[in-house]
C-alpha cells in the first residue's frame, strides 16, 4: 500500500491509522467524508433514462437482523413467486421506507429490494385474484415471504382470512400520471447503478499532502484523484481512487480493497 505523506499534520487514510507529527504537538483529525389495482392488461412505456449523481438513501444496502439486503439497481424482468403476508392498523401512521406514512387503506406493499415506487401486480395463485401496488417500504423480514401487503390490498386479493398466501409478482414500472388512455401506463425508474463512481480512500487539511498521496496511488493502482470540499468553514481534500461506470462494479472494487489494506473506504459518485 503507498505511504502516507509526511508533514505537519494528522490526516485520515483508510487502511492506515492516524499518525502524530511535528516536535512538540499536532492536531488530530479522522474524518471520513459520505458524500455521499386491477386484474386487467395494462400498456407500458420505455422513457429515457437520466444518470443521477447520488444514490437515494432508498437505493443503498441496508442490514436488518443481521442480514445485508442490495436493492436492486433495475425492476425490469423481475418475477418473483412465494408467501404474501399483510400488516394493518399495528403500523398505521408509522413511517415507512419511502418516508411516508403507513396507510392500512391505501394499495401499497413493503418489499426486500425492489426499486421503492415500482408498481407490482400480485396474482393469488389459489384463487386468481390479481391485484397492483406500489412498493412503499421495506420488507417482509420473515423467511419464505416475499411481499408485504397492506389490509385494503390483502382484502382485495382475498387473503385476509387465511393470513397468508401463495402469489406470484411482477414489477410493473412507475406509474405515468397523465395517461392519455382510461388504463394506466407505467415507465422504468431510472437505473442507479449507471453512473461514474469512486472509493474515498482519505481525507486531509493539507492540500500537498493529499495531491502526494494521490500520485502514490496512481502509480500503484492507475487511477486517484482529489476533490475539494468545504465543510463547516475547514477545507477538505479528499483522495478518490479508482473510476467506476456501475454502482455494481464500485461496490465490488470496495470489497476488494477492502482486502488491500483500506479497511473503511467506501463508495462516492465522482462528478
Amino acid at each position: 500500500m503507498p505511504r502516507v505523506p509526511q508533514t505537519e499534520e494528522t490526516v485520515t487514510t483508510c487502511g492506515t491509522r492516524s499518525i502524530r507529527l511535528g516536535l512538540l504537538f499536532a492536531i488530530s483529525l479522522s474524518f471520513l467524508l459520505l458524500t455521499a389495482c386491477t386484474s386487467r392488461r395494462h400498456s407500458y412505456t420505455k422513457t429515457d433514462q437520466r444518470t443521477p449523481t447520488r444514490t437515494p438513501a432508498s437505493q443503498r444496502p441496508y442490514t436488518v437482523d443481521g442480514k445485508r439486503y442490495e436493492p436492486l439497481a433495475s425492476h425490469e424482468g423481475f418475477r418473483q413467486e412465494g408467501v404474501a403476508s399483510s400488516y394493518g392498523s399495528d403500523f398505521h401512521g408509522r413511517k415507512t421506507s419511502s418516508g411516508e406514512p403507513f396507510d392500512m387503506h391505501a394499495m401499497t406493499a413493503a418489499h426486500k429490494t425492489l426499486p421503492l415506487g415500482v408498481y407490482v401486480r400480485v396474482r393469488h395463485k389459489r384463487n386468481g385474484n390479481e391485484i397492483i401496488v406500489r412498493i412503499n417500504d421495506r420488507g417482509p423480514f420473515v423467511r419464505d415471504r416475499i411481499i408485504d401487503l397492506s389490509e385494503a390490498a390483502a382484502a382485495r386479493l382475498d387473503m385476509l382470512r387465511e393470513g397468508l398466501a401463495q402469489v406470484q409478482i411482477e414489477a410493473l414500472g412507475y406509474k405515468n400520471d397523465a395517461s392519455p388512455t382510461s388504463s394506466p401506463t407505467y415507465r422504468p425508474p431510472a437505473s442507479y447503478d449507471a453512473g461514474s463512481f469512486g472509493l474515498q480512500v482519505g481525507a486531509f487539511t493539507i492540500k500537498a499532502n493529499a495531491h502526494r498521496y494521490a500520485d502514490e496511488l496512481r502509480r500503484s493502482h492507475g487511477t486517484a484523484d482529489v476533490q475539494e470540499a468545504l465543510v463547516n468553514g475547514t477545507r477538505y481534500y479528499r483522495v478518490r481512487l479508482g473510476r467506476y461506470t456501475s454502482l455494481t462494479a464500485a461496490q465490488a472494487a470496495q470489497t476488494s480493497f477492502e482486502h488491500k489494506g483500506f479497511p473503511g473506504c467506501f463508495v462516492v459518485a465522482l462528478d
